[in-house]
């Protein structure tokens, strides 16, 4: 059996307001909108991770809150853990340094007006579902 590795998505919230990130790549996935995000690495820890991830990608410095229960399905061996995070005092405003070309903020009636990736899909029905 081949062994997962876990993929973080953060659920980063600003007040009641979620962050999406839109892929820039790879080509399959560009256009699309995910919960930004990686992997973690041998030795990390998942909340590590996100921290490192958020900061890499977005330039934020960022913690993680909350484990949102659920596994998901990417392509194999990855699979997707959500963590609830929040951007921490003083931190920069997110950019899309890495891997992305767009960041939207979404309130409460707009989390489905982006194409979201189909992985992200039941990830964010859950996070939905716990605010």
């Amino acid at each position: 059996m081949t062994e997962r590795i876990v993929v973080v998505g953060a659920a980063l919230f600003d007040g009641a307001r979620l962050l999406a990130a839109r892929r820039s790549a790879p080509p399959e996935l560009a256009g699309r909108w995910e919960l930004p995000g990686g992997k973690v690495e041998p030795g990390e820890t998942p909340e590590a991770a996100l921290v490192r991830e958020l900061r890499e990608e977005l330039g934020v410095e960022a913690e993680a809150v909350e484990r949102v229960p659920g596994e998901w399905p990417l392509k194999p061996p990855y699979v997707l853990h959500v963590w609830a995070a929040r951007l921490c005092p003083g931190s920069a405003d997110p950019k899309p340094l890495q891997d992305h070309d767009a960041l939207r903020w979404l309130g409460p009636g707009e989390v489905w007006d982006v194409d979201w990736l189909d992985q992200d899909v039941a990830a964010v029905r859950q996070v939905e579902a716990r605010r």
